[in-house]
C-alpha cells in the first residue's frame, strides 16, 4: 500500500509541474484533464501527510516513554492510544482511497424508469420514483433534462427517460439499477387492500464521443406524428425521431421536443448510452450477470427495494437495511441508503484484496 501511496506523491508532484508550463496551459482539454487529475490526486496526498504525521507523533511519544520525566512519561502515554486510534482510521482511509477506480463514476448518467407490475399503480409509482430521483438531483445541484416520457391518464409514466448531469452523477446513483417494489393501498382500492407493484430502474453512464462512434450508415432513422398533449402542432407536424441502430437492433424514440432535430439529438444522446452500456456488458461476463440480476424482467418477486407506505419502511434486500422514514426517502434524501451501498461495495473490494 505504501508504496502506491509513494507513486500517487510522485504522480502529484508531477501533475503540479505540468499545470504551470505554459505549453499545458494552452492545450485547454489537457489542461482540464490535468487539473481534474490534481484535485483527485490532492486527496489522496492529504490523508496520507495526515498519516504521517501521525505515524511520526506516535513514535515521538513512545521515544518520550523513556524519558526520565515522569510528567512527560505520563503525558506521553495518555497520548498514545488516541494516536494510535488515528493511525488505524487514517489505514483504512487510505484503503478506500486506493481501491480501484470506476471509470464511469465521473460521468452523467441516463436514467430510465419503466412500470413493471401492478398496472396504473405502477405507472403512479413510475412517477413517484422519478420525483424521488429529481429532488435527489436538486440536492445535488444538479440538472434533470426529459429526455422522452410514455405518460398514462391518471398522471403516471408507462416509462420515463431524463439525463441527470452533474459532479459525480453516475457514482451516486449507480446502484439503483434494479427492480423497486412499492406495498401500499392505491386511491381507487374501496376495500383498504395493500397492493404491491414494481418498476425498474436503468442507470447507465453518459457515452461520450471518446467512448463511442456511431456510424450514420448504421442508423434507420423515422419520422412521425407525436401523440399525447400538444395541441395542433403535435397533430401536424412530424417532429417525434424514432432511431434504430442496425447491427445491434436498439431502438430509441423521443418526441418530447417540439423541434425535430431537438428530438433526435435527445434520442442520439439515449442511443448511444445503451450501447455503450450493452458494449461493455458483452466485455465482461461478470458484468453482463450483475446487470441482469439488477434489473431483471420487472416482476414484483425480482425486487432490490421494498417501499412500504402502511409501515413508513424502506428496506434496500441487497444489504438488508431498513429505514422507517420513507417520507424523507421519498422527498430526495435518499444519501443514508447510498452511503451504505457505497460502503458495503468497498468492504466488499477491499475484502477481494486482502483475499
Amino acid at each position: 500500500m505504501f508504496a502506491s501511496l509513494e507513486n500517487v506523491v510522485d504522480r502529484f508532484r508531477e501533475v503540479e509541474g505540468l499545470l504551470s508550463d505554459p505549453t499545458v496551459v494552452s492545450d485547454q482539454k489537457l489542461y482540464r484533464g490535468l487539473t481534474k487529475e490534481h484535485a483527485d490526486l490532492s486527496g489522496v496526498v492529504a490523508v496520507y501527510n495526515k498519516y504521517k504525521q501521525v505515524c511520526s507523533d506516535i513514535e515521538g511519544n513512545r521515544e518520550l516513554l523513556q524519558d526520565s520525566d515522569p510528567d512527560m512519561k505520563e503525558l506521553a502515554k495518555a497520548e498514545l492510544p488516541e494516536l494510535e486510534e488515528q493511525q488505524h482510521q487514517l489505514e483504512d482511509e487510505l484503503k478506500i482511497l486506493l481501491l480501484p477506480k470506476d471509470p464511469n463514476d465521473e460521468k452523467n448518467i441516463i436514467l430510465e424508469i419503466r412500470a413493471g407490475t401492478g398496472g396504473d399503480e405502477a405507472a403512479l409509482f413510475a412517477a413517484d420514483l422519478f420525483r424521488m430521483y429529481s429532488r435527489y438531483a436538486d440536492r445535488n445541484r444538479w440538472k434533470v433534462e426529459m429526455m422522452s416520457t410514455s405518460e398514462t391518464d391518471g398522471g403516471g409514466f408507462k416509462e420515463v427517460v431524463a439525463m441527470i448531469s452533474g459532479d459525480r452523477v453516475y457514482s451516486r446513483l449507480k446502484f439503483e439499477s434494479g427492480t423497486h417494489r412499492v406495498q401500499r393501498v392505491p386511491d381507487t382500492e374501496t376495500q383498504g387492500r395493500i397492493h404491491t407493484s414494481a418498476c425498474t430502474v436503468a442507470v447507465l453512464p453518459e457515452a461520450e464521443d471518446v467512448d463511442i462512434e456511431i456510424n450514420n450508415a448504421d442508423l434507420r432513422i423515422d419520422l412521425y406524428r407525436a401523440s399525447g398533449s400538444g395541441g395542433q402542432h403535435v397533430n401536424k407536424t412530424e417532429s417525434a425521431v424514432r432511431l434504430t441502430h442496425i447491427p445491434t437492433g436498439v431502438v430509441v424514440a423521443c418526441q418530447d421536443e417540439s423541434s425535430q432535430h431537438k428530438n433526435k439529438a435527445k434520442a442520439l444522446k439515449v442511443l448511444k448510452s445503451r450501447i455503450y452500456d450493452q458494449m461493455q456488458a458483452e466485455q465482461n461476463a461478470l458484468m453482463a450477470a450483475d446487470r441482469k440480476n439488477q434489473v431483471g424482467s420487472g416482476d414484483r418477486s425480482e425486487r432490490i427495494r421494498t417501499y412500504n407506505y402502511p409501515q413508513g419502511r424502506c428496506t434496500d434486500h441487497r444489504i438488508g437495511l431498513t429505514l422507517y422514514r420513507l417520507d424523507a426517502i421519498m422527498q430526495g434524501d435518499v444519501d443514508e441508503v447510498i452511503e451504505a451501498l457505497i460502503t458495503d461495495q468497498q468492504a466488499a473490494q477491499m475484502s477481494q484484496q486482502e483475499s
